[in-house]
This record gives structure tokens, C-alpha cells and sequence, in this order.
């Protein structure tokens, strides 16, 4: 729970936190609605709860995330052709994001689970004095999720599961202006749920698809302006974070190998802007007045997944992966605050077994990002040219025990 409470860079498009569990990183994530290798399950699909041998299952991991998001100037005017600073330095940096799963059986065919983890956040912070100050200095959005959920087995062929997530999000958004420093803090609770189901197609094939609903927020906090205290004050903003669907394939094609393959859909096209409003008035506006406005105009994505395990011995099992990975973002309206780009993952990653109760899991996974070109006009300030160029690579730690 204090690890959940850092800010957590994006790894997926948009702002998503594709790093949900220690074993699906090995395979860049593909598969997972299918997938029944632990309590993860209770995130990925709860149906799949019910393919799980053991009566009790406690998972924990913890994925260390280091992204890179470095500007180059190309032609930038007005305020933003001063060098300031410079090109702000690299806005990603080391964070550590947890996840916490259990699992447990109610009878033969009912499975409980539980889920704790940290489905969106972004975090990206520039030099205070960079160039594209006026365009964002930091940027930290995260939705810790509580998530309980049950598993039904309707015969030896098909579950059924559902569950409902309980989410706190919190956001700090800061800028330059003439006054001084902006910065906009807010938080808010939603609730949404999650449905899922598993077909045992063939003795060796299953298919696995899930749904995860999307959650309205109205984040309330403040507004300070460092130079201007007189012009601090409360604020709201309404947020959409998106629905998604997957539908997974997992396959045992010989008593070494296992494939697995998936498609996942996100409506990032709910988050089409930001409005940062004014509830309380005060020398930086009457109340209903626009503190920010931020453009988005994001598009809906589909990531492409595919896998294998390769089963060295009874103990050990090596794991690969490749996706595509879409961003929702676009060239007109992408600002300093999210420069994401398309995706390209390459995981490997290894289970071992110490004990008949215990599952070791080490993952490591790099994501190769297009450069993201940036073209972000401020009135009065000038526009902001140039490109990012991104990176990210993600270690995964993640233990299970039965009992």
C-alpha cells in the first residue's frame, strides 16, 4: 500500500499500467484472459479463478519501470525559442509499481479473489526552467484499484466470473505562466466492474475474454500559483478513464511447449480533453471560470499480443513474448505532458518452482517507442517544435504461494 501511493509512469499506450503481474511480463502480456498461472487472475479474468488447482493462493510482485522521454528542439518560437534551461532533461525516472492478488475456493465450482493493483497512472516531470515550461513541467496521474471478484465453474467446459473495481484516482498537473508556477491537485473515488469467461475449446485449447468497464471521475482539489498566492484556490476537472475487452487464446501444443496469443481493445476515445475549472473564486477568476484547458482528442486503440513457455524441466519454464502496442495520442494535439508513441515489446522472462507450494517469477521486458513529434502552440508564448525521443524497460519480481 506505501509503494502504491508513489506515481507510476505509463507502460502501455496512453497513460495504462500494462505491468499487472510478474508472470505476464515474461510474456509481454499476451494471452492474458486465457492465462491461469496464479491469483493474477483475479485481475485479468476472474473465470479463469476456477482453473486454478489450489484452494488458497496468495501472489505478490513488484515491477520496476524506467521510462524515457528526452526532447529535441526543432525550430520552437517565441518564449520557447530562449533555451531557458534547456530541453528539460529526461521527463521518465525509475518508479516502482506493486501488485497484490489472492485467491480462494468457496466449493468445488465458486472461486473468491481479490485484487489489488495500479491500472492507470503518468508521471513525467521536465527541468522547472525548460523551454517547454509553459507547455507542462510535471505531469502524475494514478488510479490505485481494489478489485474483489468471483468465479463461477458452469461445467467442465465453461466459467463464467465478475467482480467490481473500487478506484482512487489522484492527479498533479503543473505549468509556467507569467505569474509563476500553476499546479492542480485533485483526487476522486469511482467504481466500475469487470465480467470475463473461459471455453475449454479442445483438451489442449482454451479461449478466455473479458470486459472492464469505464469510470467517471470528478476530481476536486487546488489550484496554487507560486508567484500569485492571492489567485490560489479550489477546482474541479471530469475524467473518463477508458473501458477495454480481450479476447485470448492459450494453447498446449506439445508437454514442452505452450502458445498463447490476444487482441485487446481500449476506448481511450473517452478522454477527448481536460477541463480544470474554478469552484471557488479568487484573484485568478470567478468561480466557473477555466483555470486549463487541455486538449486530447485521443483515439481508440487495439494491441496485439502473441507467446510462449518453454518447459525446461519440472521446475523451471522459460517464457517469451512480442506486442504491438498502439498509441492513442496523435500528432496535432500531443503535448510534453504524454509524449507517447506506437509501441513495440520484446519480453523474455523464467518461472521456478522452490516448492510444491511456491512459484518464483523474474521478467524483464523492453519497449522500443516511435519518436513522438510535438507541435504545442501557447497564446502569447509562442509554439513548441520538436520530437521526443522514448524508451522503457520493466523488471518484474513476482512469488505465489498455495496453502
Amino acid at each position: 500500500m506505501a509503494l502504491a501511493a508513489m506515481a507510476a509512469p505509463a507502460s502501455a499506450g496512453g497513460f495504462g499500467i500494462g505491468t499487472q503481474s510478474g508472470s505476464g511480463t515474461g510474456n509481454a502480456f499476451a494471452g492474458g484472459a486465457a492465462v491461469a498461472d496464479d491469483s493474477s487472475v483475479a485481475w485479468y479474468n476472474p473465470a479463469a479463478m476456477t482453473l486454478l488447482p489450489t484452494n488458497r493462493q496468495v501472489t505478490t510482485a513488484i515491477h520496476l519501470v524506467k521510462p524515457s522521454f528526452k526532447f529535441t528542439n526543432a525550430g520552437s518560437t517565441g518564449a520557447f525559442a530562449a533555451p531557458g534551461t534547456g530541453n528539460g532533461g529526461d521527463g521518465g525516472d525509475w518508479a516502482a509499481i506493486p501488485n497484490g492478488f489472492y485467491t480462494m475456493t468457496i466449493n468445488p465450482r465458486l472461486k473468491f479473489g481479490l485484487a489489488l493493483n495500479v491500472p492507470f497512472g503518468l508521471a513525467t516531470e521536465y527541468d522547472p526552467g525548460w523551454r517547454g515550461r509553459f507547455t507542462g513541467v510535471e505531469s502524475a496521474i494514478q488510479a490505485l484499484n481494489i478489485n474483489p471478484s468471483l468465479g463461477y465453474k458452469v461445467n467442465d467446459n465453461f466459467s463464467i466470473g465478475g467482480g467490481i473495481s473500487v478506484q482512487h484516482i489522484k492527479a498533479t498537473l503543473s505549468g509556467a505562466s507569467a505569474a509563476g508556477l500553476v499546479t492542480n491537485k485533485g483526487d476522486d473515488i469511482g467504481f466500475g466492474y469487470n465480467i470475463g469467461l473461459i471455453a475449454q475449446l479442445s483438451p489442449t485449447t482454451r479461449l478466455g475474454a473479458t470486459y472492464r468497464s469505464a469510470i467517471d471521475y470528478t476530481l476536486e482539489g487546488r489550484v496554487t500559483v507560486s508567484g500569485l498566492g492571492a489567485a490560489n484556490g479550489n477546482i474541479k476537472a471530469d475524467i473518463k478513464v477508458p473501458d477495454s475487452a480481450s479476447v485470448s487464446l492459450f494453447s498446449t501444443v506439445s508437454p514442452k511447449w505452450e502458445l498463447m496469443a490476444d487482441i485487446t481493445w481500449t476506448g481511450w476515445s473517452s478522454i477527448q480533453r481536460l477541463d480544470i475549472i474554478r469552484t471557488s473564486a479568487s484573484a485568478g477568476g470567478a468561480a466557473g471560470s477555466t483555470v486549463s484547458s487541455l486538449l486530447f482528442n485521443w483515439k481508440d486503440t487495439v494491441r496485439l499480443g502473441v507467446g510462449a513457455n518453454y518447459k525446461l524441466n519440472e521446475q523451471t519454464k522459460l517464457r517469451f513474448g512480442v506486442a504491438l502496442d498502439p498509441t492513442p495520442t496523435n500528432d496535432i494535439d500531443r503535448t510534453p505532458r504524454l509524449p507517447d508513441q506506437d509501441r513495440t515489446w520484446i519480453a523474455v522472462g523464467v518461472q521456478y518452482k522452490p516448492s510444491k507450494q511456491g512459484i518464483l517469477e523474474v521478467g524483464y521486458a523492453h519497449e522500443f517507442v516511435k519518436d513522438a513529434r510535438v507541435s504545442t502552440t501557447v497564446p502569447a508564448a509562442g509554439t513548441l517544435n520538436g520530437s521526443f525521443s522514448n524508451k522503457a524497460d520493466i523488471i518484474s519480481v513476482q512469488y505465489s504461494h498455495a496453502f
